[in-house]
């Protein structure tokens, strides 16, 4: 904590993301809280409008092209701009910040994450490729540093907010929640013919469009599985995913004597972010709030695996370990893209993924360097899969 002001100091990677926005709302509406750092991919237009409202020290754009772009544009500012993995890393382990946001999306927050818990700061994780495909470095070391990783994803962030207090070694077993996402109760016939417009109409949550289209998949909630296998340090066996179509209860804990603790609340993800941010107090926070009443009625149904097959495929993945969750989650990562595009269609997606899988040779208990080989390989094999050189 900066001692001189008394504010918490954030860095944001992913500022001009779904995540990273709404983290920059929570900070303008709390004045107790000061924005030190900020990072994005190519949006020069919306980090600059950034920059010139919180006025970091750093500020860093993934391509070389946009960082030179903006230093120009901001060269009346006193901000530093710098660009690609080692501005990320410059952030992740700035002395200037107390926590360190992770809002990017892919494999990229892999080594800011571990500079970050390197320089003791404090971790509010949305980046489920970092646990995804590397729990198995970053969570031991985290608990060597003494490091918190606060999940703001609401799934985990409702699990561990119903872990506050109780007894881990009771845990009986982990109940993660789904929306079902745009096209619960459909049938796979039915799923041949859906569009990119149609994957992106979500019922309850909006977020970006990568994301929207793995909830439209139940891919996100293989990862999500797979991340709270790590953050919580509980078996594949333990954890079971229910549909709850109303998205009011984000995820709950059973205890060995049959008590569900949850945690309740409007689809929002300002709560869970906030959360993350003043842990472990609650400050207030504008807007609607939960009416029981109003929602009179919580409904819950089991996955439909069969026709939805991204699940059991993380399943899959998660139980075969090693580098296959890095293949499963880069495998998606290209696919979405590709559906994204209109180059492929829907079902598509899992065909891709399945097939890297199956061609794909497991190494166990990979380093950062083997996990990233084993990314770069599967987006080869989908090129050569699909024939699109543009990829």
């Amino acid at each position: 904590m900066n001692k001189d002001t008394d504010k918490k100091r954030i860095a944001v990677l992913g500022s001009t993301g779904s995540i990273g926005t709404q983290t920059l709302e929570i900070v303008r509406a709390n004045p107790e809280l000061k924005v030190t750092a900020l990072a994005a991919g190519t949006n020069v237009n919306l980090m600059e409008a950034q920059i010139r409202e919180f006025h970091p020290l750093l500020a860093c754009m993934w391509s070389g092209e946009a960082a030179r772009e903006l230093a120009l544009r901001v060269a009346d500012m006193s901000v530093r701009v710098v660009c690609g993995m080692d501005g990320l890393l410059e952030i992740a382990a700035m002395p200037e910040a107390d926590i360190l946001v992770t809002a990017v999306v892919g494999m990229i927050g892999i080594r800011p994450t571990i500079a970050a818990i390197e320089a003791k700061k404090t971790i509010a994780l949305a980046n489920k490729e970092t646990l995804v495909t590397a729990g198995h470095l970053i969570m031991p070391l985290a608990k060597e540093r003494g490091v918190l990783i606060l999940p703001v994803d609401s799934e985990h962030s409702a699990i561990f907010q119903s872990l506050q207090g109780q007894p881990r070694a009771r845990v009986q077993k982990i109940l993660l929640t789904a929306s079902g996402g745009p096209f619960r109760g459909k049938t796979k016939e039915q799923l041949a013919g859906m569009t990119v417009e149609d994957a992106l109409k979500h019922p309850n949550w909006s977020m970006g469009k990568k994301v929207t289209i793995d909830s439209a998949t139940l891919v996100n909630k293989g990862l999500e599985v797979m991340e709270a296998r790590w953050l919580f340090d509980v078996g594949l066996e333990q954890i079971e995913v229910l549909i709850h179509p109303q998205s009011i209860l984000h995820s709950a804990v059973q205890f060995a004597d049959g008590s569900i603790i949850g945690q309740m609340g409007l689809p929002d993800m300002k709560l869970p972010i906030q959360y993350a941010l003043f842990y472990p107090d609650r400050k207030p926070m504008s807007g609607e709030q939960a009416d029981l009443c109003r929602i009179a009625q919580l409904t819950f149904e089991k996955p439909d695996t069969e026709t939805f097959s991204g699940l059991p495929m993380a399943l899959e993945a998660a139980k075969a370990g090693g580098t296959m969750p890095t293949v499963f989650n880069a495998a998606n990562e290209r696919a979405v893209s590709l559906f994204l595009q209109k180059k492929i269609r829907f079902l598509q997606i899992y065909e891709l993924i399945e097939r890297c899988m199956s061609a794909h040779r497991i190494v166990n208990n990979p380093n950062v360097n083997e996990i990233l080989e084993a990314e770069a390989q599967t987006y080869d094999f989908i090129k050569q899969l699909t024939g699109d050189a543009q990829l």
